[in-house]
């Protein structure tokens, strides 16, 4: 349900106006209307920006430094942020150098380590008395022996295809060979060592440094952070602020949940602010509040992966939340594997942080659709229900489908949602235009149930062929004049009908591309469950004979399979209800979305994060 919204405009005394939305900040319920031109370049806002996204990524740093179940030390709210900040980003900084300095002092090792120890020093005594020496490098193949007599090539080593090589020189003689010189680092390997050891020292010490920065400041920049995003708030607030009459009134707009303005009329009532409060209109931007029970609450955040329904339409969340579960339940389709999902959100609901709890609330009742439509489907762990001689199973078979009457459950469903989907579009238009707008709608549903009811009941004897002639010309003749005829009231007649065939056009085509759609949800459980069964020949055929080691092979088989059918099959049961009621059922329903979500000028309150 998207709760209703009422416009209240302020105009404030410049002097009282910072203590004016204070108050209201304290209150927490208005969302500040933006200005529609924007607000202006401001470079205060910008440097407040900046320093809080600097804040940001040093506090995502210190929580990846953070010991478990370590206990920080209480914020400082007397510290200066900006010191704090910089103590911490010159640390991350310091590491990041030391760890670049040790990964090229480790790359310098590795490629002095083919050349053993030497000195410098003596190099150059040797050049000094008329011997000058020079490395290389080449491919085993390119290296010819003539070097040694020319040149006084002197092989090193080999690794691999390489070959290192030196050759002894005069100085000023030309070296002519296909190889490639090296440069040599200005310490030996066993020098470098010395220095990697070094550094990994301090590296540690880096680290220790950063770890007790985690304990010691993380709370002090958490809250440096709050107060640096208020700010920014408060700013956001100020610059879409209207000034009025030469500076000395300011003019704000805001919306306010109707179920949420008693303390702000509370406020209102005792000061002498002047203030008015309207009815939005269709021209207004309004920004949307769900409110829904326990159980469609859960399924707000899917709804938000595709867009969230602008102020003027109905909130699909509670219509589609119980048809998600069910698809969810058919293309997942195995009571064993739900099963595990409701154990494992039960026991890990008690473990995780609060900002988490729903979601596993909904893999609950996710996993408890599993188990249900599991049974029906006959699957468990990938055994065939259907096939067993157990007694208590076989007094449940009557309620379990074959693989044909689960895809014909497939396209029945599709065929209730989809019309479930036009009922709440023709509702929609009728709170929104009037009935007017809404007949068109209203004429394909009593075509499309009247004559499916129709088509039903005299496949199953249920009316004579006269009387079910005349039903479909009544249901046809009431329908096609609000199709054709009555489709626009305010249109010409000949205008309607042409649109009413474009309509029935797209229908046609659309509405069986739709239904069709929904077969997935019967070839998603179906492949799983062959999935399952799969694994389960494979851990009883590859587990061999042995007494003792055999049952130990098929169990471990029979974990790692299902484990990976779980996780495959888990994920399209996710998307592909996702992917159905995303197209098929808010296409039919009349979704336009585009609302903006309701943000109030509040306190700041630190998100928790979800891991």
């Amino acid at each position: 349900m998207i709760l209703k919204m009422k416009k209240y405009t302020f105009l404030v005394y410049h002097k009282n106006y910072i203590d004016f939305l204070e108050k209201i900040r304290e209150i927490g319920v208005l969302h500040v209307i933006e200005k529609p031109e924007g607000i202006p370049e401001n470079d205060a806002l910008r440097n407040k920006m900046q320093f809080a996204a600097r804040v940001k990524a040093a506090l995502k740093q210190l929580e990846k430094r953070t010991p478990k179940n370590a206990n920080l030390a209480p914020a400082n709210n007397n510290a200066n942020g900006l010191e704090i900040l910089s103590k911490v980003e010159n640390a991350l900084i310091e590491k990041d150098e030391l760890d670049l300095k040790l990964q090229l002092s480790e790359k310098e090792r590795d490629r002095m380590e083919v050349w053993g120890m030497f000195s410098h020093e003596r190099l150059q005594q040797l050049k000094q008395m008329g011997f000058e020496i020079q490395f290389y490098s080449c491919n085993v193949r390119k290296f010819d022996q003539e070097w040694e007599v020319l040149y006084n090539a002197f092989e090193i080593d080999t690794v691999g295809t390489t070959r290192y090589f030196i050759t002894i020189t005069r100085p000023g003689e030309v070296v002519e060979i296909e190889a490639d010189p090296i440069k040599l680092s200005s310490k030996t390997a066993i020098e470098l060592d010395v220095e990697i050891k070094e550094l990994r020292h301090i590296i540690e010490n880096a680290k220790l440094n950063l770890i007790e920065m985690s304990v010691s400041d993380y709370q002090t920049l958490k809250s440096v952070q709050g107060k640096v995003l208020g700010e920014i708030d408060f700013s956001n607030v100020i610059l879409n602020t209207r000034i009025e009459a030469d500076e000395k009134v300011m003019l704000l707009e805001a919306w306010c949940p109707e179920d949420s303005d008693v303390a702000l009329n509370q406020f209102l009532d005792t000061t002498e602010i002047y203030f008015e409060s309207k009815v939005p209109t269709d021209e207004d931007k309004i920004p949307v509040k769900l409110k829904n029970n326990r159980f469609a609450k859960l399924y707000e955040m899917i709804g938000e992966l595709y867009d969230i329904p602008n102020y003027h339409e109905i909130d699909l969340t509670p219509f589609f939340a119980p048809f998600y579960m069910l698809f969810f339940g058919l293309c997942l389709g195995d009571a064993g594997y739900g099963f595990i999902l409701v154990l494992i959100s039960i026991f890990a609901r008690k473990k995780v942080k609060p900002a988490l709890k729903p979601i596993l609330s909904l893999v609950t009742w996710l996993g408890s659709a599993t188990v249900i439509l599991g049974i029906v489907s006959g699957t468990f762990f990938g055994y065939n229900l259907l096939e067993s001689k157990i007694a208590w199973i076989e007094s449940i078979k009557v309620i379990m489908l074959d693989p044909n009457q689960l895809f014909y459950t497939a396209l029945i469903l599709g065929v209730i949602q989809i019309m479930f989907g036009m009922i709440i579009k023709a509702v929609g238009l009728v709170r929104r235009f009037g009935l007017s707008a809404s007949l068109s709608t209203w004429g394909w549903i009593i075509v499309l149930i009247g004559c499916g009811t129709v088509y039903g009941l005299s496949t199953y004897n249920g009316l004579l062929p006269l009387t079910t002639k005349w039903a479909y010309i009544i249901i046809g003749g009431i329908g096609g004049l609000l199709i054709f005829i009555l489709n626009d009231i305010k249109r010409n007649p000949l205008i309607n009908i042409g649109a009413g065939l474009w309509d029935t056009y797209n229908m046609a085509t659309g509405l069986l591309g739709d239904v069709l759609s929904y077969i997935r949800l019967f070839a998603l459980g179906i492949s799983g469950a062959v999935m399952g069964f799969v694994f389960n020949d494979l851990a009883i055929n590859l587990s061999g004979s042995i007494p003792v080691l055999s049952p130990i092979i098929m169990i471990i088989i029979m974990l790692i399979g299902h484990s990976i059918n779980i996780f495959m099959s888990g994920l399209s049961a996710f998307v592909h209800p996702m992917r159905l009621t995303f197209v098929e059922f808010y296409k039919n329903s009349g979704f336009e979305g585009g609302g903006k979500k309701y943000k109030p000028f509040a306190p700041y309150k630190e998100k928790e994060s979800l891991f």
